[in-house]
């Protein structure tokens, strides 16, 4: 995939991209996140992406040819108002933000959830103020839903976006 004269790929999410997940957990990527996370629960969330199973798939963002480790994205299974659906997030390294790479990640992250014919829909919840962020879901046809209150990490509540985009083809 071409993303701004970029060649990335998304990678199934390995034991080795450990390194990546400290890289992500700096204070500016972190902001609309409820800041750093620690030591523990780098470890714990590391442990999650390599245990996602059928529940969905975690992939680290690769610049080509060299395989430079960019950010991580990925879906997984939640639910929202008694619906089973698919959720997703991304992330992409301070130096390599605004290239097209995590638009084009995302895209290439969908259409793995889609292939996987399982749920309709697929959710993203960026801050309202991560401009970023909600610029992708405009760019990548996500239907803006509402504003809600929503807990992350656990404990921190903030403002977001909830974004769908309907994996099943019309």
């Amino acid at each position: 995939m071409e993303a701004s004269n970029h060649t990335i790929q998304i990678k199934p999410w390995e034991d080795n991209d450990l390194e990546l997940l400290f890289l992500i957990n700096a204070p500016e990527m972190m902001q609309h996140l409820g800041g750093p996370e620690s030591k523990e629960q780098i470890l714990n969330r590391h442990k999650r992406y390599l245990e996602l199973g059928n529940r969905g798939r975690m992939f680290s963002i690769k610049l080509l040819p060299e395989l430079e480790p960019v950010g991580s994205v990925g879906y997984w299974q939640t639910t929202l108002n008694n619906e089973s659906v698919y959720e997703t997030g991304w992330s992409v390294l301070p130096s390599y933000q605004g290239k097209g790479i995590a638009t084009e990640s995302v895209k290439l992250a969908i259409e793995e959830a889609s292939s996987q014919n399982k749920y309709k829909y697929i959710h993203a919840f960026p801050s309202i103020d991560n401009s970023s962020s909600n610029a992708i879901c405009r760019k990548l046809d996500f239907q803006f839903i509402s504003e809600c209150e929503f807990e992350y990490p656990p404990g921190n509540f903030m403002r977001c976006n909830n974004w769908r985009y309907n994996l099943i083809e019309q």
